[in-house]
């Protein structure tokens, strides 16, 4: 099947799991959500093409960025911090649209098969085409940018989209390097994956004219979200199961990435024990690595690491009042524990 045979995206049958987290989110969305639902049609209408071919690859990976996390953070952020506006809204377009366009690169990267329970796009229409999509919804998100009343949200969003290519350029150099140290591991993740978390919320912030104190402590609220969900998504690329998380796993073991559970496993055991694993690793017995860093309780030692991340972000927001918007945003962050995201 080619995006030419297929005019409209198929989407599967939704699961308990999802529905679940759909119930939640509707709750935690609640103050944002005519707000949010003027971003989402936005963003349809801008993943858009007069050209069949290119609105149909367009079409098919609108729903690529599920939850709508990063504009949602955005937008709550506006809420807690005064009246959101429609540059809020411009940007929460352009949040969504760079995060869409790193997933498309991400699955060229990973060579991932499935992403959220569908084909991959790169999968669908091979690589070239991929690498030139992902590449036209990046041009594209910062054109939007700079509808904006300031030019702060297009500064502020290249400023993170450079810091992301940088993480994931140092997690592609460093395939293979099991002996790479956790601080490293977290100087990766906070590029390749918090950053924009935490642009989105800080720009969110800003825009409602919260002073530069409030818009530091969202930003560090975005930065420790992003750093739980990474883990979670490490986390979940072992022990997760693709009828349920959606999307090809066991991708990072395949392609050398040292993740966090195994470089706690690592630290944890002798050089023999170390080949061990490493053998597992590389020959792609999964049952025998999982087996191995349960023994350690290296899922244990990341789980903990998230949830201190997400305690972190909770306190951070000690800037805001007591109050229904500092609570429901602490809740926020507990949701980013979620294994659905």
């Amino acid at each position: 099947m080619s995006p030419e045979q297929n005019s409209a995206p198929v989407t599967p049958p939704p699961d308990a799991a999802a529905q679940a987290a759909k119930v939640i989110l509707t709750r935690l969305y609640a103050p944002i959500l005519s707000e949010l639902k003027q971003v989402e049609d936005m963003y349809r209408a801008e993943l858009s093409s007069d050209d069949p071919y290119i609105a149909n690859l367009l079409e098919y990976i609108e729903d690529y960025s599920g939850k709508k996390l990063r504009p949602a953070l955005l937008l709550l952020a506006g809420r807690a911090c005064g009246e959101i506006t429609h540059d809020h809204i411009v940007l929460g377009v352009v949040a969504e649209m760079l995060h869409t366009a790193t997933l498309v690169h991400d699955d060229i990267l990973d060579d991932a098969l499935l992403r959220r329970k569908r084909t991959s796009i790169n999968a669908l229409a091979g690589n070239e085409v991929s690498v030139l999509l992902g590449d036209h919804i990046f041009s594209h998100a910062f054109e939007i940018s700079l509808n904006c009343e300031t030019p702060v949200g297009a500064r502020e969003f290249s400023r993170a989209m450079a810091r992301t290519c940088f993480g994931e350029i140092m997690q592609v150099h460093n395939r293979n390097n099991f002996e790479l140290p956790e601080t490293k591991y977290f100087e990766i993740i906070e590029g390749k994956t918090a950053e924009l978390y935490a642009t989105s919320a800080m720009l969110g912030a800003h825009y409602s004219g919260a002073d530069e104190t409030t818009c530091q402590a969202f930003y560090s609220y975005g930065m420790n979200l992003g750093r739980a969900f990474q883990i979670m998504d490490d986390l979940l690329d072992l022990l997760g199961e693709e009828a349920l998380v959606g999307k090809t796993l066991g991708s990072d073991v395949d392609k050398g990435k040292p993740t966090l559970p195994l470089i706690h496993h690592l630290g944890c055991v002798d050089a023999v024990g170390q080949k061990h694993a490493l053998d597992a690793a590389k020959s792609g017995n999964r049952a025998l690595l999982l087996e191995l860093l349960h023994g350690t309780e290296s899922f244990k030692y990341a789980a903990a690491k998230a949830a201190g991340f997400v305690e972190s972000a909770k306190t951070g927001l000690n800037v805001l009042p007591p109050g229904d918007m500092r609570d429901l945003l602490h809740e926020v962050a507990d949701f980013v524990l979620s294994r659905e995201l």
